[in-house]
């Protein structure tokens, strides 16, 4: 069903016309400036005078907008009347976070460094988590673990011995191949690995006809119907998994998905293939957004790549692939 948007009134006396005429945005920005200045009027200074005479240090910048993302989201909470929706979605992330601190501390650093992959082979998976669900008192799944394993690196000492079960059920996990297969749509057991980029698809030889000829695996192919994307994409958990993957690079004033990866001598570093890595196109503040999406500021994430690409949602896709590969050649 059609909306009639004429109908739907913004807060402060303000209509959805207001937000394609001059005169209503320049409100909206007044609004916003006052919203600022009465939570924080140190903060409402700051963007005035950034406005006024631009900001030269990148890392300014960068702190300037981190700050007002928060304030951002609260405005828009208000204005559009969506404020409890906003905090549902900041509080559902944010119960997704022991996912990401189990995933860092316990099984990337401990539990794949205890064991080999011969050692997490012989591994008896099933009996593993049998015994975890025993000790957890419920049905494993990967938040479950991630919550009772790092309720239990509280007092190591006292835990000790489930988390020598919950170590080496990790391990099984992320290193044999029925633990990879156990978990492969989840994140928690799923570890970066370093690529080789003369082969990034998977392929066999096969006979067409005759004719040698390579194909891929059947249980890789993808069929494009129309112009859907050929992959499902993934969902809140799969986002901020790659969020949290990110290291966050802008403070160390290196911004190597938004400005590419640099040689010494000043030159752009370039991929296996000859390719320069120049980083975003667009020089959207890639380290930026994910940081906030990581806080759970979903709406001050988008805001912050929309000061450098207003167009964020017809380009993602692709850009942000390219976006991707600086980062995987920058962490290998």
């Amino acid at each position: 069903m059609e909306t009639d948007t004429a109908a739907l009134a913004l807060a402060h006396g303000l209509s959805f016309a207001d937000l394609y005429a001059r005169e209503g945005l320049e409100r909206i920005d007044a609004l916003f400036l006052d919203h600022v200045r009465a939570a924080d009027s140190s903060l409402a200074e700051r963007l005035v005078a950034a406005r006024a005479n631009g900001i030269e240090d990148p890392l300014a910048e960068s702190e300037l907008l981190l700050a007002l993302a928060p304030h951002l989201e609260d405005f828009l909470g208000e204005l559009f009347a969506i404020g409890k929706e906003i905090r549902a979605l900041s509080q559902m992330q944010n119960s997704l976070a022991p996912l990401f601190a189990c995933k860092r501390l316990f099984v990337q650093r401990q539990a794949v460094k205890s064991y080999g992959v011969a050692q997490a082979d012989s591994f008896d998976g099933d009996a593993l988590r049998s015994t975890l669900e025993k000790l957890f008192g419920e049905k494993l799944d990967e938040l479950t673990f991630a919550r009772h394993v790092m309720a239990w690196r509280e007092d190591e000492t006292a835990n000790a011995e489930p988390l020598a079960v919950a170590e080496k059920y990790a391990a099984w996990s992320v290193l044999s191949t029925k633990g990879r297969a156990r978990h492969k749509h989840g994140v928690l057991f799923k570890l970066p690995r370093k690529l080789d980029p003369v082969t990034l698809i998977p392929f066999e030889a096969a006979a067409v006809e005759g004719v040698a000829a390579l194909r891929l695996p059947e249980d890789k192919l993808r069929r494009r119907e129309g112009f859907a994307l050929t992959d499902p994409g993934t969902d809140v958990t799969g986002a901020l998994d790659s969020a949290h993957y990110c290291i966050f690079c802008h403070g160390q004033g290196k911004d190597s998905c938004s400005k590419g990866l640099h040689e010494k001598s000043g030159g752009f570093k370039k991929s296996a293939f000859g390719i320069p890595l120049i980083g975003c196109p667009l020089e959207e503040k890639i380290s930026e957004m994910n940081l906030l999406a990581s806080e759970g500021h979903t709406l001050g994430a988008l805001a912050t790549a929309i000061v450098d690409n207003p167009m964020v949602a017809g380009t993602g896709h692709r850009i942000c692939n390219d976006c991707m590969k600086s980062c995987i050649y920058q962490k290998q």
